[in-house]
């Protein structure tokens, strides 16, 4: 592929975004969207459509300007590539990774992350501007200090054990762990988390080379929040999209299903500083049930 057909995905990810949210019909998200943005994005327009059961047609066009696409140089199957772009809606870079698994499939995107002026970091290219994809399997040597594929069980276990020191603190790692603490036995409910990671076709991580030899690596993981209640106390939802994604019948307890898609700095293998550090994170409900 080249910059031409990679603007015509980007270009194509617009106007589907547009029309879905416009229509606020989960079918039409996945037209172009897959994996953990999928989920976000069905879970969106559902919610949405509680309150406005005949779409949003004044819904704002999303607009992706100032792309700059890091383009892996591939062979094979499946492909992907990045869009480091500026929205109308902020003025955050927004880095939109697209896959594709065939020539027959179309391009769609699976990673949404959003990063502050100056703060994406500098992806290796070689003579001809194609980037560099870093091999995410178990056997393939990477040359980081974390496999890819390994990125999401090695989160997913530290937010339930807290031990190990692979991640640098931040509000994604010490931080969480500390929120979730003040919420694991309250006078009125106690909470349960699973966390899961995904490394599987429908969830791929993937991974640029950067100029410092290390990688930003994308992943998803799902984070399940079960909040038991005391005895005599009934669960209340009050917040809308917890609402309108509701199943079942509140009785003792509820439980929250999430997704987080993240953008992770990986460093090289051997580097001064081998900690993975949170470039962004982004988490939201798509589903919850009452017990």
């Amino acid at each position: 592929m080249d910059k031409a057909e990679a603007a015509k995905a980007l270009g194509d990810f617009t106007a589907g975004y547009t029309k879905a949210y416009r229509a606020l019909d989960p079918a039409l998200v996945d037209r172009v969207e897959t994996g953990a943005l999928a989920e976000i994005g069905r879970a969106d327009v559902t919610a949405q459509r509680k309150l406005l059961p005949k779409g949003n047609p004044g819904y704002p066009a999303l607009e992706l300007r100032d792309a700059r696409f890091a383009i892996p140089k591939s062979a094979g199957w499946p492909k992907f590539f990045v869009a480091d772009t500026l929205s109308n809606r902020d003025r955050n870079r927004w880095l939109v990774v697209f896959t594709r698994d065939s020539a027959k499939d179309p391009w769609k995107a699976a990673y949404l992350t959003l990063h502050a002026p100056g703060t994406v970091p500098a992806f290796r290219t070689d003579g001809d501007g194609w980037a560099e994809a870093v091999p995410v399997r178990a056997g393939e040597p990477s040359g980081l200090a974390l496999d890819p594929d390994a990125v999401s069980g090695a989160y997913t276990g530290f937010l339930r054990t807290g031990k190990g020191d692979v991640f640098a603190p931040d509000l994604a790692t010490t931080q969480l762990r500390a929120d979730r603490a003040k919420l694991a036995r309250t006078p009125t409910f106690w909470t349960d988390w699973i966390d899961t990671p995904e490394q599987g076709p429908g969830f791929p991580a993937l991974a640029l080379r950067t100029t410092d030899g290390g990688a930003v690596v994308f992943f998803t993981a799902h984070h399940r929040e079960k909040r038991t209640m005391a005895r005599g106390v009934r669960p209340a939802v009050t917040e809308q999209r917890t609402q309108s994604l509701l199943t079942g019948r509140l009785s003792t307890a509820i439980t929250y299903t999430r997704v987080s898609e993240s953008a992770v700095r990986v460093p090289a293998k051997g580097a001064a500083a081998p900690r993975v550090r949170f470039l962004n994170r982004i988490e939201s409900l798509i589903a919850a049930k009452g017990e």
